[in-house]
């Protein structure tokens, strides 16, 4: 991803490229899509606390399409930037350097799809 992308731009260019996949495999993304809901569903957890692992999970990974989706994801199940940066925080701690790079990555996706939730609020 470059610095002048957007976080919704890298989703974006991954729909047509999944779209393809999933008409060669739509009972795996079938499966994926009920696995991803119920692994997201509110529970013991909350649905924001289950997008922030899973945008954590992104960043040690280094995946910018995980990072972006969660990260839009706990928006609209209502995280707030201090829980993102803290969430972020973590990774640091288990993954040292290059968490720094995605961390930030993922607080700027975060920052982006916030935002976007404000401004269709105002």
């Amino acid at each position: 991803m470059t610095s002048h992308e957007s976080h919704q731009a890298v989703l974006d260019d991954l729909n047509p490229q999944h779209r393809a996949l999933r008409q060669a495999i739509p009972e795996v993304y079938k499966g994926f899509a009920d696995l991803s809901a119920a692994a997201l569903a509110p529970g013991v957890l909350a649905t924001k606390t289950k997008e922030l692992i899973a945008m954590a999970i992104g960043v040690v990974h280094g995946c910018d399409g995980c990072i972006a989706s969660h990260a839009k994801g706990a928006v609209r199940a209502g995280a707030t930037r201090d829980e993102a940066a803290e969430a972020i925080g973590v990774t640091f701690l288990m993954q040292g350097g290059p968490a720094t790079i995605y961390g930030a990555r993922a607080y700027a996706a975060f920052c982006e799809f916030a935002d976007a939730a404000e401004a269709k609020g105002a």
